[in-house]
């Protein structure tokens, strides 16, 4: 019911109430985008996704070639192998977001790293094929929550969420897409399973970088 000054409800008299507020000019728009780009913490996500997007998009492309070409197996064996890489990955963010709820992003992540790493390791210096689909294994799961948990680690400033998140992708997508193509020059000049150990070196960097994903908590109210 209206008060009896004619004001409507939770509206102080003589206020009109807001309307919608107007986008800011696209000058101001680009400026708080570019910002994204000079913060420090943005970057070292970026270097979280850059490396474990690395190693997801290049074994898309490279591992099972890896395998046939560099372990001697057979076309089909390579197909398994891809097949078991993808599997870990979907096991890894299937089950990746209760244990990221018991023990934080920054301890998962460094975990996700060291398991990516030794899973190169193993995958790259395998003297039979046990250990070879061990690293498989390995390689996968470490590579499954960089990309998502970097989305999520970029919005939790929720000033510019969407210019810290745009920034982050952008740096994910530019791994997707540049990769496979450097993996191949390297591998072409020194061989596919040599060219692996600069995935095992953005995987370092990644584990570096993790305190950077760490949970922002707010003030307690007065």
């Amino acid at each position: 019911t209206a008060s009896a000054s004619g004001a409507e409800p939770g509206v102080a008299p003589g206020t009109a109430e807001a309307g919608p507020r107007p986008a800011p000019p696209w000058r101001e728009r680009l400026r708080v985008g570019l910002s994204a780009w000079g913060d420090t913490r943005i970057l070292l996500i970026g270097t979280i996704v850059l490396g474990m997007t690395f190693a997801e998009g290049s074994a898309n492309d490279w591992l099972a070639l890896a395998a046939v070409d560099g372990h001697g197996l057979s076309n089909t064996e390579g197909a398994i192998i891809f097949g078991v890489f993808v599997t870990a990955m979907t096991v890894g963010r299937v089950f990746g977001g209760p244990i990221l709820d018991r023990f934080g992003r920054v301890p998962v992540l460094r975990a996700c790293a060291a398991l990516g790493i030794l899973g190169l390791v193993l995958f790259i210096l395998a003297p039979n094929e046990g250990l070879l689909y061990s690293g498989t294994v390995l390689w996968g799961l470490g590579a499954s929550l960089g990309f998502p948990v970097g989305m999520s680690a970029a919005a939790d400033d929720t000033q510019n969420a969407a210019a810290r998140v745009s920034a982050v992708a952008m740096i994910g997508y530019f791994a997707f897409l540049v990769g496979p193509p450097v993996l191949g020059l390297l591998g072409e000049a020194w061989g596919i399973l040599n060219a692996l150990f600069l995935i095992l070196a953005l995987m370092v960097l990644a584990g570096l970088a993790a305190p950077a994903a760490r949970e922002r908590t707010s003030a307690p109210a007065a």
